[in-house]
C-alpha cells in the first residue's frame, strides 16, 4: 500500500460532496455545516429517510435501535468474501451503541451477501447497505444510500483511527448512522478521518487485512465498482 495515496486523493478530490439527502433522520435534524471539501475521503451514508426496509429485508431484524452492548462485552465477526476472510474483533467500551446495532444486524443475517460498494484506494472500504446493495439484487445507482428502517445515536470518538479501525458511516447530519460500516486501508487516513470526528468506532480488524487489500484493488481505481465485492457470510461469536 502506498503511503502518499491518501495524501495525493486529498488534493486532487476537492470538489462538492454528493449526499443524496443529508437532511433531517430519526433522532436528528438536518445538518447547517458546511459541505466538506474532500467528499471521497469522508466515509458517508447518503441516506433519505428509509421509505421501506427493502425487499429481502429479514422481519428477525431490529426496526428500532437495538440495545447497546454492555460494558466489557467483546464480540468476534467473520466476514466471508471470495478474496478471503476477515475477522474483526467488536469492543462495546468504544462505542456501545453502534456495536449493539452492527452485532444485532450480523446476528439477525442483514449484512449476509451484502457488497462492498464503494472503494477508495488507500482509504477506505465500505459496505454495508442491505436495503440497495443486497446480490443480487443490487441497485446501482442508488447502491450506497440505504439501510435499516431507524438510525442510531451518535457516540464520542474517544480512540483514534488507523489501518484496521472499523467504524460506522454516517451523513453530515447528527444521528444518521445506519447499517453501513468502513474499514480503515492506511494510517495516513487518520488526518481526514480526524477532522470530522463522528464515525463511531467499534473495532478492528484482528486477522485478514489482506482481503480488504484485495478487496480495494478489485476495485480497479472505480470508487463504486461495476462487480463489488460479495459479503457471503457475516458471523458473530462471543470469545
Amino acid at each position: 500500500m502506498i503511503r502518499s495515496t491518501s495524501l495525493r486523493l486529498v488534493a486532487a478530490l476537492a470538489v462538492p460532496v454528493l449526499l443524496a439527502a443529508c437532511g433531517a433522520s430519526s433522532g436528528g435534524t438536518a445538518s447547517q455545516e458546511p459541505i466538506p471539501s474532500i467528499p471521497s475521503l469522508v466515509p458517508a451514508t447518503p441516506t433519505p429517510e428509509p421509505t421501506h426496509p427493502g425487499p429481502t429485508y429479514n422481519p428477525g431484524c431490529p426496526t428500532t435501535q437495538p440495545d447497546a452492548l454492555g460494558a466489557g462485552e467483546v464480540r468476534k465477526v467473520s466476514i466471508e468474501t471470495d478474496k478471503g476472510t476477515m475477522e474483526l474483533t467488536l469492543t462495546a467500551d468504544l462505542s456501545p451503541i453502534a456495536v449493539g446495532n452492527f452485532v444485532a444486524l450480523a446476528e439477525c443475517g442483514y449484512y449476509d451477501n451484502v457488497v462492498f460498494h464503494r472503494v477508495v484506494p488507500g482509504f477506505v472500504i465500505q459496505g454495508g447497505d442491505g436495503q440497495f446493495g443486497r446480490s443480487p439484487d443490487i441497485i446501482p445507482d442508488i447502491v450506497g444510500s440505504g439501510g435499516p428502517p431507524y438510525r442510531i445515536t451518535d457516540e464520542k470518538v474517544t480512540t483514534r483511527y488507523h489501518r484496521g479501525t472499523v467504524a460506522m458511516a454516517r451523513t453530515m447530519a447528527p444521528n444518521s448512522v445506519g447499517s453501513q460500516f468502513f474499514i480503515v486501508l492506511d494510517d495516513e487516513a487518520e488526518q481526514a478521518l480526524a477532522s470530522y470526528n463522528t464515525y463511531q468506532i467499534i473495532g478492528e480488524v484482528t486477522s485478514g487485512m489482506d482481503v480488504a487489500d484485495a478487496i480495494a484493488a478489485a476495485a480497479n481505481g472505480v470508487e463504486i465498482p461495476t462487480d463489488p465485492i460479495v459479503m457471503k457470510k457475516v458471523t458473530v461469536s462471543t470469545p
